[in-house]
């Protein structure tokens, strides 16, 4: 890539978040043009391509700014300590197994999907499931795989573990970011109708509603107009069990890999990994003390506005121009990811599960821990907890799924 227009991180950061405050503030007005616009293009899907428009441009190049890098290690795990804090675990419980069964669901629709994908193109398009080693395609869908269960530790892992080349590897990733987050997109745009989703799928959303209604009357009663002590007590926090995270990772990462050198091959030697788990497990164990009351000042919407920003460091990374330059490489996503799709709809049918569990069940695969609280809020946003848990669900079993399935792709690659 030739040499950026911008290469300034304080600018770059500036214009993701003119292009965000932009996307809430149209996203927010009652014209009749941006409600329309709104209702087909979910604002989330706005926030994750308005931002690539700057690298099909080369007014920036992702390679050389560290935005991700700052957002991913110090504003993800803020995040998900303040997405968490209010937290009520015992409210979760109650909404029974059709939740996990539904997660695990999209887990097994990405695993079989994979080398299924691979069988139907081996029929009529065996050179675009082929290459010749260490080439070949399957490899790289290996990190497609490591994704959509967990997340970017998880596909990195792949990429390490079944030496996917850098080329390969980045066509792949943008693979993954354009087709994941069209899905995401249909998934929102299906918030709208969940009550007729529910109808046809019969199912029981009580418990989903009692525990909107509950949380919600939580935050009502605590809630207040934060001061400054009140912001500052919130990011203090927010941050400083980042701090504690990333701490209890550099140190533990060690230990393990001095006398658990096994546990590499299932990405559980991830600094990344670790620093997910400690925040979420920190958010939730405050969640019991009175820290919780710092949802009445709006520790949710602080760590919602953090994830926000990192949706729009990861869009910037996404070339929306390979859609062009590799059509076939994409048929094979949108053909996957179809199996995932359509697995989650037979199951949901047979055990009467409600539209936010497959919503959310799915992002919590294919969108990690970025993706899943937002969703979850679409519905509500004190639903977002729910989507926190179930994506760290998605990390722990994200190198797993994902191993088996590169083993099955290897296996019927042609």
């Amino acid at each position: 890539m030739n040499e950026a227009a911008i290469t300034n991180d304080a600018v770059i950061f500036g214009i993701l978040m003119l292009m965000l405050g932009l996307v809430f503030y149209t996203s927010n007005l009652d014209s009749p043009f941006w409600k329309k616009f709104y209702t087909y293009v979910p604002a989330l899907l706005v926030c994750y391509f308005l931002p690539s428009i700057l690298k099909a441009l080369g007014l920036v190049n992702p390679s050389e700014s560290n935005l991700y890098f700052v957002a991913s290690r110090y504003l993800l795990p803020a995040s998900l300590v303040l997405l968490t804090i209010s937290v009520d675990l015992k409210e979760i419980a109650k909404l029974g197994s059709k939740a996990v069964i539904m997660f695990v669901t999209g887990t097994v629709g990405i695993m079989i999907g994979g080398p299924l994908t691979i069988l139907i193109f081996s029929q009529f398009a065996p050179d675009l499931v082929g290459g010749v080693a260490p080439n070949e395609v399957w490899r790289g869908m290996t990190t497609i795989a490591g994704s959509w269960i967990g997340g970017g530790a998880n596909q990195a892992t792949m990429k390490e573990v079944f030496e996917v080349n850098d080329q390969l590897f980045s066509t792949m990733v943008t693979v993954d970011i354009i087709v994941g987050n069209v899905w995401l997109g249909v998934l929102i745009f299906g918030v709208a109708f969940t009550k007729f989703i529910d109808n046809r799928l019969k199912a029981d959303a009580s418990a989903i509603e009692s525990l909107k209604q509950k949380m919600s009357d939580y935050q009502e009663s605590i809630s207040k107009i934060p001061s400054l002590t009140d912001l500052m007590k919130v990011l203090m926090v927010g941050f400083a069990c980042t701090g504690f995270a990333h701490w209890g990772s550099d140190t533990l990462v060690p230990i393990l890999r001095d006398n658990f050198p096994a546990l590499e091959q299932y990405s559980l030697l991830s600094g990344f990994f670790w620093l997910v788990v400690i925040a979420t497990t920190l958010g939730v164990l405050l969640s019991f003390t009175k820290m919780r009351e710092l949802e009445g000042v709006g520790a949710s919407r602080i760590g919602r506005a953090f994830v926000y920003i990192l949706v729009s460091t990861i869009g910037m990374s996404m070339d929306i121009l390979a859609i062009f330059s590799n059509p076939g490489y994409f048929l094979l996503g949108i053909t996957w990811i179809l199996f995932h799709v359509l697995l989650l709809a037979l199951v949901a049918k047979l055990i009467k599960a409600p539209y936010f569990f497959i919503a959310v069940g799915s992002t919590a695969n294919v969108g990690g821990a970025a993706s899943a609280p937002v969703i979850a809020s679409e519905f509500h946003p004190s639903l977002a907890p729910v989507g926190v848990l179930m994506a760290v669900l998605g990390y722990v079993l994200g190198t797993y799924g994902a191993y088996v399935c590169g083993l099955l792709m290897q296996g019927v690659a042609p």
